[in-house]
């Protein structure tokens, strides 16, 4: 039977099958699993947004189609909170569309810009999402290592501008990125930003975790360099950041040209975004900053606590966001051999990340910290400790 050709590049993630791997009693009877494999949080959510749910459960605009392209009030809600954050107001009813999360409006916008062997220019290591979206429009990710220097991930920004060719469609960046945690620093920004204004490229930014940084790092935004507002593409959600992964409330934002076509794209796609989400969704992002600030310490706490625990283990430390990446191949391991020995033999579920990039990507396994307390986490050492990883990395150490 016909297959689409599009779906010929197309990789899984890798979590589902860990995740199911990890439902199944380990070999371990004494650690329950450490779920480290998914994007799940146990951080708080936002204040307010579970009563304005429940709230909103049984009025008209939950269970309305209108309008197409997301309620104005959570339009003008992310209007604002963007402006406050920038300084840059998108016109609510102009400029801005509400998806079924981030994703959907990530894939509107590839659908919008790139025709089929278009490029986008992307790091290594970045989301499986992200990758495989740019070839569902048709198009090829033009993947750019990253750097490790001092024990921290770098972006290669004159990799990333030398990538830029006659095929290029956009540049997407996200700061921090998922799954690295890798910042982009304002010399970097400047350098991309002056290159998408003199080349009239498209930028497409990931802004899901824009606020998640460790070490007292500021939040940089491309809108704030000159020229960018009408070159940029904010693809925004709440569910990083502000924890709220079933609601699936995403964005997209941009000049009045571009959100026209990706509104028509959503509304051929999904039609009706978060009908039941789009209250919740408003106090969400008028409940200020303060509980953004508070997941931001217990996250750091928790890349601290590994870090400090599992001395001597490869692991690149984090600038921000929900996870870390150990260097498995540095050991002697291939990723998806060290993933099933850490379920195996010290209960931790966590993923490869093959297909999360290129080679870069493929010697890395994924540990994420967003949904394990640090009570929990404080079995590291002794789940570890005599394990085939653990006996490879204080062999790497010494």
């Amino acid at each position: 039977m016909k297959r689409a050709k599009r779906l010929e590049a197309i990789r899984g993630f890798n979590i589902d099958r860990v995740a199911a791997a990890a439902d199944v009693p380990t070999a371990s009877d004494r650690w329950p699993v450490l779920r480290m494999e998914n994007l799940d949080t146990d951080l708080p959510l936002p204040p307010g947004v579970v009563e304005a749910t429940r709230a909103a459960v049984e009025t008209a605009p939950a269970n309305s189609w209108l309008p197409f392209t997301g309620d104005l009030e959570l339009r003008a809600a992310i209007s604002e909170f963007t402006e406050r954050r920038t300084g840059h107001r998108y016109d609510p009813e102009r400029e801005l569309v509400i998806t079924c999360g981030g994703m959907e409006g990530l894939l509107n916008t590839m659908l919008a810009l790139v025709d089929p062997g278009d490029e986008v220019v992307l790091s290594d290591p970045i989301y499986a999402g992200l990758v495989n979206r740019v070839r569902v429009a048709g198009g090829e990710p033009r993947l750019v290592p990253l750097r490790v220097e001092g024990g921290e991930w770098r972006y290669d920004v004159e990799g990333m501008l030398g990538a830029i060719g006659e095929r290029t469609a956009a540049i997407l960046l996200m700061s921090p990125s998922m799954p690295s945690g890798v910042y982009l620093e304002e010399e970097g920004w400047r350098a991309i930003c002056s290159a998408c204004v003199e080349r009239d490229l498209w930028l497409i930014y990931d802004a899901a975790m824009e606020r998640l940084l460790f070490d007292g790092r500021p939040l940089i935004h491309p809108l704030s360099f000159e020229g960018m507002a009408e070159r940029t593409i904010v693809v925004g959600s709440l569910s990083k950041e502000h924890r709220m992964i079933g609601w699936r409330v995403g964005w997209v934002a941009g000049p009045l040209s571009f959100v026209e076509d990706a509104g028509w794209l959503h509304v051929y796609n999904t039609t009706t975004p978060v009908g039941l989400a789009r209250a919740a969704g408003v106090v969400a992002l008028r409940s200020g900053d303060g509980h953004v600030e508070e997941c931001v310490r217990e996250l750091e706490r928790r890349r601290d606590f590994i870090l400090e625990t599992l001395v001597g283990w490869p692991f690149v430390r984090p600038a921000g966001g929900w996870s870390m990446l150990l260097d498995t191949r540095s050991l002697g391991i291939e990723p998806a051999e060290a993933s099933r020995l850490l379920l195996e033999e010290s209960a931790i579920a966590a993923t490869a990340m093959t297909g999360w990039g290129g080679d870069v990507a493929s010697s890395y396994v994924r540990f994420v910290f967003s949904a394990e307390s640090l009570e929990r986490l404080a079995t590291l050492g002794e789940r570890t400790a005599g394990s085939t990883l653990g006996r490879a990395a204080e062999a790497n150490r010494i």
